[in-house]
């Protein structure tokens, strides 16, 4: 019989490649959507077509109670979050709603259908906690043990949620993992969020749809990996025998230039100075300038490596866009 999985986030980077992850692995994947006018259901249903939708809310935790009393999941992976840091300066109130209160309610939505001693529970905690302060930061890189320093609401709200669930596994006993993830993208991520915005500028220019990128912090460093390889390391963290925190990370650091160099250098241009302008508008109040993650403990436990490295990231993206807005060019 084939274990079930209640995945929240469902429309989002990180729920495509896990719920395909697990739905190769032979789960029923069950996937939580807010809201019936969702303008991501229709995307989901034609990527995800085996995803079996639950409407509930992270805010409403009846709705919750009624979605894990429906499907009775094996596991639970709490993907959902308002995850793009800049909006949560502009947001706070919303963001904590949702990023932090949310897994709260979640938790208490499993203990309250008695499902603690049968659900196994994961919740995605980000390497935004740590701040990217220097005295904060292991010889290799934030691991396990480094202390938090969160610089936004978004980083704030996931210190909350990180602690909440190791509240649950020690007062309840509750199976309950948070995976530590340092920055991962992929073609499935956001237009919002720095690589794809700059991967889709460059497929542009390249097309001649626009001639030039608008951004903000060049200079800022960080550990970025491939999501496909990191939902596999959530699912790893499930088939352990006691629940554990684990740090995700290649162990490598480039800054948002050294991201432009590469994903230009696609395209046959060496130098993207021409093509970017600064625009103070996307400076953030508090800049985390540098992350960088030690995984020793999740490779030597879990087994877990990342598979993709810098440059294939970028190629596999850039090749990605150039694909999709070739649709565009008359």
């Amino acid at each position: 019989m084939s274990k079930k999985a209640l995945i929240t986030g469902i429309t989002g980077q990180d729920g495509y490649y896990l719920a395909k992850t697990l739905f190769q692995k032979n789960y029923e994947v069950f996937g939580l959507i807010r809201g019936q006018n969702n303008p991501k259901k229709n995307l989901v249903e034609q990527e995800l077509p085996f995803v079996k939708l639950i409407e509930a809310d992270l805010t409403d935790q009846s709705s919750l109670v009624r979605a894990i009393n429906y499907c009775q999941p094996d596991e639970v992976y709490n993907l959902a979050a308002i995850s793009f840091v800049a909006y949560s300066f502009y947001a706070p109130q919303i963001t904590f709603d949702i990023t932090g209160k949310g897994v709260l309610n979640l938790l208490e939505a499993i203990r309250l259908t008695n499902n603690l001693d049968k659900i196994k529970f994961y919740q995605a905690s980000t390497s935004e906690m740590f701040g990217g302060l220097e005295y904060n930061r292991q010889e290799k890189g934030y691991d396990e043990k480094a202390l938090l320093h969160p610089r936004s609401p978004y980083g704030v709200a996931k210190v909350y949620g990180h602690y909440i669930t190791r509240n649950y596994r020690e007062s309840y006993g509750l199976f309950a993992c948070s995976g530590i993830l340092f920055n991962h993208e992929s073609e499935k991520r956001g237009y919002e969020f720095v690589t794809r915005k700059i991967t889709q500028a460059v497929a542009r220019i390249k097309l001649g749809l626009q001639d030039h990128i608008e951004l903000g912090n060049l200079d800022a460093k960080r550990d970025w990996g491939y999501a496909a390889d990191y939902v596999e390391g959530m699912w790893q963290m499930l088939q352990q025998n006691n629940p554990e925190d684990f740090v995700l990370a290649t162990g490598e650091t480039h800054s948002v230039k050294d991201f432009l160099k590469a994903a230009f250098k696609e395209i046959g241009i060496n130098d993207y100075q021409p093509y970017v302008k600064h625009n103070p508008a996307f400076m953030r109040p508090a800049e985390v300038d540098l992350l960088i993650g030690n995984s020793q403990k999740a490779e030597s436990q879990l087994g877990w490596k990342r598979q993709v490295d810098f440059k294939q990231l970028v190629k596999l993206m850039v090749e990605n866009d150039l694909a999709i807005e070739k649709q565009f060019v008359k």
